[in-house]
């Protein structure tokens, strides 16, 4: 029997902190293990591990989508994955902690002697700057401990740069390991032997990343930016590509449109419909700040996020006016999106290709290279793609305002279904982000057919497991309780424990629900103004259009997939049987 002692956080602290404590404590228990959970949110810890605990443990599990503080578990062998991982794969998690345990152990016996211990510092990153960039930088401690070095590691992350790398520490430094996945800037390491890498393989093998730092050659400044550039290249070519790059432009777009869209909703319950014509009344101003701003601003959001995702800092100008004159010349956020690609591929060729002195290299990403791209793109925007792009999004406009009955509902079967396919995936992520392309030219019924089915996958399974207990396992009926709260949340992933267990049965039964659902939703000529939010925007007034039957093709969706569930799904048997 091991002692093991595990930390879970998740940005709310309820569900997915909640699901994984639960699953660590259940089958570490399972397994002969004795086990304890602190579990971090919103609210603060609960459940803190003493010191005494930890320092009884052979190992420590950090299952975490935000950052938890390791340093009170200095020396200990630590173990760090997602809250999903830990709520899917329990048992290999736990499994694999202990044996990366007794491999640290292992090494630290036979670690360098101490005229060979080296100083190793580096810089972790990912683009949300959350879980990975925390991980991969527990990683690398990790196994620069295990093989006898002292290391410091920089968290550059969504909260700005933690635990920051000093000039001292630079000066001193054998060695420097930079794992991440966004862009970090490498010139103040100059001359120091260095080793790129992503945040993947930090977690993955940390020791061979510090391995092959302590092995890089030393370079000049100079030599160190091309290089940089180039290992830059290859790895954003084999890690990124269209699609990654237009959900960061969706990410960054989301809470524009979020707070747009509930402005314009309080504006119509202060105002009424006409809110924007009455000029200097509260609901006047609230339809300016929602929709004269927020909204008139998603569009250059999309396309200059787009644009920084391809090719960093130097995108965002070309893709803000290249956004900004998408709206003004009526292409909307397909035109957005088209600046946004335009505007950070060419910005990263013009970075190739125009060669300077090193002495006016500075003038590449504050003047050269905003000036020329944005040139180009508000030319092309203006009178090659701007018109084309128009046409199609006003056929579209009109095409989706004019559906009426079967068309309506096929479109509301395909929106509900894609939702619930991959319950996050690209697949749900491309069905969302046309709904909430099309709040920009005022097209609100589809938006309210995409949340509503993806409010239904765990709505439906945490009511299956309610009612059917014998067809799911006792983990899967506790984890019902955190399946409810996400699906009113809007959060589908909350049906992938279930799914991932069974996914020939629960996947079908879940895209039978959802497509119902939005095949409901659009009959009823449901609408939607705000992305997000789940029931918790039902009651802010304006926000649902036809309030009462949106509220019912949500309750019939979650039961026909609990319907479905019922006879898909056979009784388990029972350890007599």
């Amino acid at each position: 029997m091991s002692r093991i002692v595990a930390v879970t956080a998740c940005p709310t602290g309820v569900a997915h902190t909640i699901m994984a404590a639960e699953a660590l404590k259940k089958v570490g228990a399972s397994m002969g293990h004795d086990i304890e959970v602190e579990t971090q949110g919103a609210e603060g810890a609960k459940y803190v591990l003493s010191q005494e605990c930890i320092n009884a443990a052979s190992v420590v599990i950090i299952a975490a989508d935000i950052h938890v503080d390791p340093t009170r578990f200095q020396g200990k062998p630590l173990y760090a994955v997602t809250t999903s991982e830990a709520i899917r794969k329990t048992r290999e998690v736990i499994t694999a902690a202990l044996a990366e345990a007794e491999e640290m152990t292992a090494a630290r016996a036979q670690a360098a002697p101490s005229n060979e211990r080296k100083y190793i510092v580096g810089v972790t990153s990912c683009p949300t700057g959350i879980a990975h960039t925390f991980m991969a930088a527990e990683a690398l401690r990790k196994a620069g401990e295990a093989l006898g070095h002292e290391i410091k590691i920089e968290t550059q992350g969504s909260v700005g740069a933690k635990n920051e790398l000093t000039e001292e520490d630079i000066a001193r430094a054998d060695a420097v390991v930079i794992a991440a996945d966004a862009f970090v800037d490498v010139n103040r390491f100059a001359g120091k032997p260095l080793y790129e890498t992503t945040t993947k393989a930090a977690l993955h093998d940390g020791a061979q990343v510090i391995k092959s730092a302590l092995s890089a050659a030393p370079g000049a400044k100079k030599d160190l930016a091309s290089k940089v550039s180039e290992l830059k290249k290859e790895r954003s070519a084999g890690r990124t590509g269209p699609y990654r790059h237009l959900m960061t432009g969706v990410s960054y777009m989301l809470p524009v449109v979020v707070a747009g869209g509930l402005l314009i909703a309080l504006a119509f319950a202060f105002g009424g419909i006409y809110a924007g014509d009455k000029t200097g009344t509260f609901g006047w101003a609230l339809m300016q700040i929602g929709g004269g701003g927020a909204f008139s601003l998603f569009v250059p959001v999309l396309g200059a996020f787009i644009a920084y995702s391809i090719a960093q800092r130097p995108g965002i100008t070309p893709g803000l006016v290249g956004g900004a004159l998408a709206t003004t010349v009526g292409s909307g956020f397909l035109g957005g999106i088209v600046a946004g690609f335009i505007a950070g591929y060419l910005t990263q060729f013009l970075n190739d290709k125009i060669k300077l002195p090193q002495n006016l290299e500075g003038l590449k990403p504050v003047l050269i290279l905003p000036f020329v791209s944005t040139l180009i793109v508000g030319l092309l925007m203006i009178y090659v793609i701007g018109p084309p792009v128009k046409i199609v999004l006003t056929a579209l406009s009109e095409w989706l305002k004019s559906m009426q009955g079967t068309s309506a509902v096929l479109l509301g079967l395909l929106l509900g279904a894609m939702m619930a396919f991959d319950m996050g995936g690209p697949v749900n992520k491309a069905a969302y982000t046309f709904g909430v392309g099309l709040l920009s030219s005022n097209i609100y019924a589809p938006m309210a057919a995409i949340m509503a089915a993806g409010m239904t996958p765990p709505l439906g399974l945490a009511l299956a497991a309610t009612l059917f207990k014998s067809r799911f396992t006792e983990d899967e009926q506790e984890a019902s309780k955190a399946a409810f709260v996400l699906g009113i949340s809007f959060i589908t992933e909350g049906a992938i424990p279930y799914a991932a267990r069974d996914p020939f049965r629960v996947i079908p039964c879940i895209m039978l629900g959802s497509a119902v659902t939005g095949a409901l939703s659009m009959a009823f000529k449901c609408t939607l103004m705000v992305p997000h939010g789940g029931i918790f925007v039902l009651p802010i007034p304006n926000a649902v259009g036809g309030l009462a039957a949106y509220a019912a093709t949500i309750v019939i969706g979650s039961i026909v997939t609990a319907a479905a569930l019922f006879v898909a799904k056979r009784p388990l048997k029972t350890e007599a049987g």
